[in-house]
């Protein structure tokens, strides 16, 4: 009896253990084919180039970085949201900052600008008969001319005939003298000198060339005709400017206008000079707003008896804001990209994984290397502040609102438009070409051409009258300067609104979008073009070669 009940011990021990045993095998075996699965279904993406898709790690093929899974490239994210792996932010030398506040360096304003000739202090030395110009005294620009110095020597029929009637008078001065006095007075009209007269009345003979003697002083800036040139009467031979005083003029922004007024104190430096303070006073705001580049012109007078600041120098000016001195919220300028309407900056939201979106911002005064913020950020945001157009780059190969696509959905324009709008994107290419040649004169007939046809744009029924009304002011400002670097200036918000508007036409031909980080005061400012090459129309000869090509409309 016992020996059988042993045997059901052991068989009841027995069924336990195998139970025990394998139950937990059978476990394990799931877990780990669960794993495996888990393993298998994964998936490995680029955060930098999205279109990657691997079934495991490893590194991206077209840059090399390392490969994230795929949901975390994408889960728990907003809309615009989208991330980047630190050894991406590595290599790409990214660098954020957390925004804080600061006083606005004592309330200091600072404004970018160039020296040019006092127009109060230029004259004109015309010519006062009508002639050609046999020999010519003044050649060269930047020459110094004194009052009193020969300038040109003039053949004159009309000069050798009033000889003849000079010379009989004077034969008959002594009978008629009311009669030599009228000629000479015709002379003096002329400006034909004292000394020459008299030897025209001593000689008895005419004079084949007449000498012109200048009666303005200073330093050549113009020079309107060349040897064998004929001149009217009126009409200016030379001009000249006195630079004993300058002009520093500067472009304000329309946030900034407010804190300035005429007699304001300024401080002005030049790169020629960095260690040298000029003290003036602000003595002109121009009355009239710039609507292409959104500024206003401000100038002040500079004594300048020793010459330093010739015009064309690059100046700064500091002022002191007349506006309260408060807290504000200031960024580094390389946080913010400009877009000519907008200003944006790349928010970081989350740590792990690095995290960013874009945001809009206002911006108050410029103050050295900083911005005031008006609205957008509060103390406490992350922003990046190095390698922002590579995270903006990151933002559009992952199909999120960046700085060149953030707008671009805005326009939907029919067939008939599009074509329309090809004709004025031909004029504007041709607009930059001018620019490029540095030819004033035909980039405002480029520009006139591209006003006409955009009157030809139904711009009510396709909705876009705010578009066309900028690409007009654009156009127009163009159109209306003879100055390049005024058109130049224009030039820079014209090409954004071009750019937003070649994105949305169907391209037989590949556009190139280029940028320049020098021009437009070291902002940047990009342009179209229908050449790899690189041909910058900010610079033109100057600096044809700068720039590189950031984007390509297919």
């Amino acid at each position: 009896m016992k020996k059988y009940l042993m045997y059901i011990v052991l068989l009841i021990a027995g069924i336990f253990l195998g139970y025990l045993f394998f139950n937990n095998s059978s476990s394990n075996s799931e877990e780990t084919h669960q794993h495996a699965q888990t393993e298998k279904d994964q998936l490995w993406t680029c955060s930098m180039h999205p279109q990657i898709v691997r079934n495991e790690p490893g590194d991206c093929p077209i840059c090399g970085m390392e490969l994230i899974p795929k949901d975390a490239a994408g889960n728990e994210l907003s809309e615009n949201q989208f991330t980047m792996t630190a050894n991406a932010m590595a290599l790409a030398n990214i660098e954020t900052t957390v925004v804080g506040e600061a006083k606005s360096d004592a309330g200091m304003l600072q404004l970018s600008g160039e020296v040019a000739a006092n127009e109060n202090e230029i004259a004109t030395q015309p010519a006062h008969f009508n002639g050609r110009i046999e020999k010519l005294y003044v050649k060269s620009l930047g020459e110094k001319v004194r009052m009193g110095q020969a300038v040109a020597s003039v053949y004159s029929p009309e000069l050798v005939a009033a000889q003849q009637e000079l010379i009989s008078a004077y034969q008959k001065r002594g009978s008629q003298p009311r009669l030599y006095q009228a000629v000479r007075n015709k002379f003096d009209n002329w400006r034909i000198s004292e000394q020459q007269l008299h030897e025209i009345e001593e000689s008895g003979k005419p004079k084949t060339n007449i000498t012109i003697y200048a009666h303005v002083s200073g330093v050549v800036t113009s020079i309107e005709v060349n040897e064998g040139s004929h001149i009217m009467d009126g009409k200016p031979i030379f001009k000249v400017a006195n630079l004993s005083t300058v002009w520093a003029e500067f472009d304000a922004y329309e946030n900034e206008i407010k804190n300035l007024k005429e007699g304001q104190k300024i401080q002005i430096k030049t790169e020629a000079y960095p260690d040298k303070n000029f003290e003036a006073q602000i003595s002109f705001i121009d009355p009239l707003f710039n609507s292409s580049t959104r500024t206003v012109t401000v100038r002040a007078e500079l004594a300048n008896k020793n010459n330093l600041l010739k015009p064309g120098m690059f100046v700064t000016a500091t002022v002191k804001s007349e506006a309260e001195n408060k807290v504000n919220i200031s960024i580094p300028k390389s946080a913010v990209m400009w877009t000519g309407e907008r200003s944006l900056v790349y928010l970081k939201t989350n740590e792990n994984p690095p995290t960013f979106e874009m945001r809009e911002v206002k911006l108050g005064s410029e103050n050295a290397n900083k911005y005031s913020i008006l609205s957008g950020l509060q103390k406490g945001d992350e922003i990046v502040t190095n390698g922002t157009f590579t995270v903006d780059a990151a933002a559009q190969l992952q199909g999120k609102k960046s700085m060149m696509t953030s707008e671009n959905n805005q326009l939907q324009l029919s067939q008939e438009t599009q074509q329309q709008f090809s004709k004025v994107i031909e004029s504007y290419l041709q607009l930059k070409n001018d620019l490029v040649n540095d030819n004033a004169e035909k980039a405002k007939t480029s520009a006139q051409r591209a006003i006409e046809q955009l009157k030809v744009i139904n711009a009510e029924k396709e909705k876009i009258s705010e578009k066309i009304k900028s690409l007009n002011d654009g156009f127009s400002a163009v159109s209306q300067s003879n100055d390049i670097k005024k058109q130049r200036k224009a030039f820079i918000s014209l090409s954004e609104e071009m750019i937003t508007v070649s994105k949305q036409i169907e391209q037989t031909k590949k556009l190139f979008i280029q940028k320049c980080p020098m021009a437009n005061n070291n902002q940047g400012a990009k342009w179209l073009s229908l050449e790899e090459e690189i041909k910058n129309p900010y610079y033109g000869a100057s600096m044809l070669g700068c720039g590189s090509i950031i984007e390509v409309i297919n």
